[in-house]
């Protein structure tokens, strides 16, 4: 039998070391595209390229016919014309080898104040400039991108799979899981308006910091601490971290000024479903394993005790990786 027990032991850490590192592998950021017509008819446009792409294989834009770039190369920051105005214009997003599973965010802010705003899936290529902005879309592209945002961001899940095993039961998830919405909803909007600005290699720094902390407390397993008893204070305090963390990623993705509430109301709303789900989906799978090994509990501790030890090294390299940062 304890052959038995280490066998599983291994094959619990293998499965939590390779699905980190498989969702490490998609953690990219968009590709960002920021258009701003200068005058009639003359635009400036900026491009910023996740640093999880290569420069061999960094996309090119290609422009439509009637439109022309005022300068030859592949800056990330170039002029063009459109000699019969942008509407209707059809913009290419063109890899040298292939698209790297990442989205394009497309910003396009016209002369007259009016706001584009527009995503486009790593299967998608081609953007058709709108000749008004409706603002359902607008909604549906910000909440699918904080659904997207939360289930590739590993640090926010693993947090959650830690804070979701030590509530347990369903009553304490729910309560549990709503103080640190609560709470990231909070700094989230206040960052984004920019009524807090933090540094965010600090956040990012402390947000591992916390993984780590609960890592701790499940290795320990010492059921009487206030993490275990009223797991709700801690979700909520690491919560309001953990909103600054999201509002970097809003940060970079970019808010149209004219449609702001807009934008930040449903990108919230996106990264609730993705933490709902995620949520519901890992309850589900610890009730399961608690079930099955009901009337083993030797072999559940150990279970628990690898698996947080694989959570606390991997949050442990986070934490020296972006301390390097400052």
């Amino acid at each position: 039998m304890p052959w038995q027990i280490k066998r599983i032991q291994y094959l619990l850490l293998f499965c939590v070391l390779s699905f980190s590192a498989l969702l490490q592998a998609h953690e990219s950021r968009p590709f960002y595209i920021d258009i701003r017509e200068t005058k009639a008819g003359e635009f400036s446009l900026l491009a910023r390229v996740p640093e999880s792409v290569p420069a061999f294989n960094r996309p090119k834009i290609e422009l439509p016919d009637f439109c022309q770039y005022q300068q030859p190369g592949q800056a990330s920051s170039r002029m063009f014309s459109c000699s019969q105005g942008i509407e209707g214009a059809e913009l290419a997003i063109v890899y040298p080898l292939v698209n790297p599973s990442i989205s394009t965010l497309i910003r396009l802010q016209r002369a007259n104040g009016q706001i584009h705003n527009a995503r486009l899936g790593p299967k998608q290529s081609h953007w058709q400039v709108p000749a008004l902005e409706e603002r359902w879309v607008l909604a549906k592209d910000y909440t699918i991108l904080g659904i997207e945002h939360i289930l590739i961001g590993l640090d926010h899940l693993l947090f959650l799979a830690c804070l979701v095993f030590i509530a347990g039961g369903w009553r304490r998830i729910l309560i549990t899981v709503t103080g640190f919405t609560i709470a990231h909803s909070i700094t989230l909007a206040a960052a984004a308006l920019g009524v807090i600005r933090l540094p965010v290699p600090a956040i990012e720094a402390v947000i591992a910091l916390s993984i780590i902390f609960l890592a701790r407390e499940l290795v320990l397993n010492r059921r009487d601490t206030l993490t275990w008893r009223h797991p709700v204070f801690v979700a909520s305090s690491f919560g309001l971290l953990h909103g600054f963390g999201f509002a970097a990623v809003l940060a970079d993705i970019g808010l149209p000024q004219t449609e702001l509430p807009v934008a930040l109301l449903f990108f919230n709303i996106g990264v609730e479903l993705g933490q709902l789900f995620f949520v519901c989906i890992a309850a589900l799978l610890f009730a399961v394993l608690r079930r099955l090994f009901n009337d083993m509990a030797n072999l559940h501790q150990q279970g628990q005790f690898f698996s947080a030890c694989a959570v606390g090294v991997l949050a442990s390299f986070w934490f020296f990786e972006r301390i390097a940062g400052f």
